[in-house]
């Protein structure tokens, strides 16, 4: 008992490197980097207030730990940009072989549950992780509206690409991705985003 409690508490203390770890877009309306920590939060608050719009009914706790567990992976791997032409934002072997080593800090049952609950959210079959994923490509996509164009200015992101990566919000939730749609196309009026 004492030596699960001594894992858990090792492991607590290691995924508070995920405060350190910055991602690319910026606060809303704001000019600071977004940490790690803060992004999976916000989802986390996102997924409660936003649960009715999913395509299916959810279990809201299982959505609300994938995305709280889903970047944990970048304390080792690091945050790859959305919209990066070098390195695929997908699933690497980079990311499970961090995935194996921070959740394996924990003891043997726990660890393979978060590592079977973020493999869930990165294969994105379940209405769960459908969800969950939905959520985690609207968060940027608010953050950059609200910052005159943030990381899709600074990095030449156009509209078509915007929309190829964040067309996946429909898989989640078909009300949300029509939201998101208008956003993008008022984005484009707006000069937000250039085609």
């Amino acid at each position: 008992m004492i030596e699960s409690l001594l894992q858990q508490i090792a492991f607590i203390k290691e995924i508070d490197k995920l405060k350190y770890i910055l991602r690319r877009t910026r606060l809303l309306h704001s000019d600071r980097r977004e940490n790690d920590a803060e992004h999976s939060w916000h989802l986390a608050m996102m997924a409660i207030v936003l649960a009715e719009h999913a395509n299916e009914p959810v279990d809201l706790l299982k959505v609300l730990k994938m995305v709280l567990i889903h970047d944990i992976v970048e304390i080792d791997a690091g945050d790859v940009f959305l919209y990066d032409t070098k390195k695929n934002h997908s699933n690497t072997a980079e990311e499970l072989k961090a995935a194996q080593r921070i959740f394996g800090i924990l003891p043997r049952e726990q660890a393979a549950a978060l590592i079977a609950l973020w493999e869930e959210f990165e294969a994105g079959q379940t209405a769960e992780a459908k969800f969950a994923r939905a959520l985690d490509r609207l968060e940027p996509l608010l953050q950059n509206a609200s910052n005159d164009g943030g990381t899709w200015k600074e990095f030449d992101v156009r509209y078509d690409q915007v929309v190829g990566r964040k067309k996946v919000i429909a898989e989640g939730s078909d009300r949300i991705w029509a939201f998101a749609e208008a956003l993008l196309r008022q984005s484009l009026r707006e000069g937000i985003l250039k085609k």
